[in-house]
């Protein structure tokens, strides 16, 4: 039994996380600054964010909405074909990387890229390789869905030999294979959720269905949430944390044709101390919600300290603003670990 009770986190950065827009953003927003000194902000919205008035005008938004609170926006840019190197120069110091998603593979990716072959993607690949801006990647192909990550290994890894001065980030791995694939190459990296160290598929559908674990990529097997478990509390220098929190309303959560995304801002922190706790790894917590992520983005992150204290926490029900509502992981659960005000 840990003799701990108290565990601070210092500069907390969460390296994927989804903020929408509009009043959920007013909503979200805040339930991260609040803890976070940092997030990588992902740019698909309707429509997705392409341009530099787009950028600017989104990151005002969020800096209004998270108003108050010691944060930074990490932006990022929707990939396209056809971004020539000057327009990349020019707006390479206003984002931290661009991320790019298969046409039609998660939430309003319709617009994303319909072919993966390296030549297909060479002149915006060549251009942000020379400037040093980094790629994200949401790494499915269309297959069956237990595979898709799978699949999507030798594509990673095509992109990694063409280019190996581009920086290339894995977003959100759910396989072991993901993890094995991490040591192969000297420029990819990845992020890895507080959902899918915790939860396999018989978690989302084994029993009864549970649409507010539903996600994308789907959770797997546990021998590949052991792998990125393990990856995690070793402090793998180049796995980071990114929630990939994904906020949808409760009606579009619990219906027929279930939105993917799982809502963990709000509790993120409080379940990741007590998880490394359980496993005798709080030494490694750091690298894993900051230091690495600092190191990968060479990061100079605003100083933030969270302490938290082992104190009961119960999870609220639902979050609400106006007409939306969100529903978080452990929804009315108590939680070991709670952040001190």
């Amino acid at each position: 039994m840990s003799s701990v009770t108290t565990f601070e986190i210092n500069e907390p950065l969460d390296m994927h996380l989804h903020l929408r827009d509009g009043d959920m953003l007013k909503l979200v927003g805040p339930l991260t600054s609040n803890t976070f000194t940092g997030a990588l902000i992902m740019p698909n919205l309707v429509p997705p964010v392409t341009t530099k008035e787009a950028l600017l005008a989104y990151k005002d938004r969020i800096n209004e909405a998270c108003k108050g609170d010691t944060f930074e926006p990490y932006v990022t840019l929707f990939f396209q074909n056809n971004y020539s190197y000057e327009f990349l120069e020019d707006i390479k110091d206003d984002i931290i990387g661009i991320k790019l998603y298969p046409a039609g593979i998660t939430t309003n990716s319709e617009t994303g890229v319909s072919s993966m072959d390296v030549e297909v993607l060479r002149p915006t690949l060549e251009s942000m390789s020379k400037l040093g801006i980094p790629l994200c990647v949401h790494g499915e192909t269309n297959g069956f869905v237990m595979d898709r990550e799978k699949e999507f290994m030798p594509i990673y890894e095509s992109i990694a030999a063409a280019f190996p001065d581009l920086k290339i980030i894995m977003e959100h791995i759910t396989t072991a294979d993901a993890v094995e694939l991490l040591d192969k190459y000297d420029n990819l990296h990845a992020t890895v959720t507080l959902h899918h160290l915790l939860i396999t598929l018989d978690d989302v559908a084994g029993g009864m269905l549970q649409p507010h674990l539903f996600c994308k990529p789907i959770a797997k097997r546990p021998h590949d949430r052991s792998a990125l478990l393990d990856a995690a509390l070793k402090g793998h220098p180049k796995l980071m944390f990114g929630s990939d929190s994904a906020p949808h309303p409760k009606h579009k959560k619990e219906c027929c044709g279930c939105a993917a995304g799982v809502f963990t801002s709000p509790i993120a922190l409080q379940v990741l101390v007590g998880l490394f706790e359980k496993y005798q790894a709080l030494d490694k917590l750091n690298d894993f919600v900051s230091l690495n992520a600092q190191r990968v983005y060479d990061l100079k992150p605003k100083i933030k300290k969270i302490k938290l204290v082992k104190k009961d926490y119960v999870v609220p029900a639902i979050y609400e603003y106006n007409e939306d509502n969100v529903v978080p992981m452990y929804a009315g659960e108590t939680l070991a670990w709670s952040i001190e005000d």
